[in-house]
């Protein structure tokens, strides 16, 4: 899950996408249930977590875990419903086949088949008691390219603009499904950022352009975009940028994205909440 950096993360906009919608009526406040969607972010992946065999309740400080609390200051009763598998991809998640499940893990819900079609089945069994819905995929899917072009810089710009239009195709037809089966639903898509603080300089253009598509797909869908990469990629320094992936990730002391606890927290306090909610 090297590239795994999807961040699954801006609750900054997040959060304010879903007070707007609960003032303004412009889409369907806080329902019955948040419905989260994705790979490792989602599910709130951390290095150590994984090496203890903990079960899936111990992977509780994931922003999934950190929306549901702010969400319960608008909606007390609404229940989490949490399908991410760690590992998917754009592909696996319509296909199936999740990662994650070999050698005895568990996922927090568990679900037959695909994560789509498990997503789709809760919507349809739960019409109009659903929102906000919460989706993280593209990680595994920069993984894929970047392992075929062994990681060189090159190949990957070259393969890029095929990739990245292959990516949006799969994503666009995901939530267009989601859409169909939620039409008022808050649908919230988190874009990426870039943790390879060796080449900063070099892939914070790609991430930005991977962005760009990410943000055209999820406006296509009438859902929400939220930019995750000025959190963890402040631009201006580059000393400055490293030491804030250092300290929100574990990427410099593990060699992974994932955030740590203290980056968790960072999402939350960027979402414009009292800590006290």
């Amino acid at each position: 899950m090297r590239a795994v950096k999807i961040v699954a993360a801006t609750l900054a906009a997040a959060a304010f996408a879903l007070t707007a919608a609960a003032s303004s009526g412009a889409a369907l406040a806080p329902q019955s249930y948040y419905l989260a969607l994705g790979d490792s972010i989602a599910y709130g992946i951390q290095p150590a977590k994984v090496r203890a065999g903990l079960p899936p309740s111990g992977f509780n400080t994931g922003y999934v875990d950190v929306f549901a609390a702010r969400l319960r200051g608008l909606a007390s009763k609404i229940r989490v419903v949490n399908y991410s598998c760690p590992g998917d991809s754009t592909t696996t998640f319509v296909q199936g086949g999740c990662p994650w499940l070999g050698g005895g893990r568990k996922l927090h819900d568990s679900f037959p088949g695909s994560q789509l079609d498990a997503a789709l089945a809760f919507l349809r069994a739960h019409p109009g008691q659903v929102s906000p819905i919460t989706i993280t995929l593209w990680g595994n899917d920069v993984a894929e390219l970047s392992d075929a072009c062994q990681d060189k810089l090159a190949c990957i710009r070259a393969r890029a603009p095929r990739a990245t239009a292959q990516f949006a195709s799969r994503l666009s037809s995901i939530l267009r499904r989601l859409r169909v089966s939620a039409p008022k639903a808050e649908i919230i898509v988190t874009g990426a950022w870039d943790d390879n603080v060796a080449k900063l300089k070099q892939n914070d253009p790609l991430i930005h352009g991977l962005d760009a598509t990410i943000a055209r797909t999820t406006a296509s869908a009438k859902a929400r975009f939220a930019d995750t990469f000025p959190t963890f990629n402040p631009q201006g320094s580059l000393a400055r940028e490293k030491a804030r992936i250092c300290a929100l990730t574990f990427t410099c002391s593990e060699g992974g994205g994932h955030p740590t606890n203290a980056g968790y927290r960072a999402i939350r306090a960027g979402s414009g909440y009292s800590d006290r909610s």
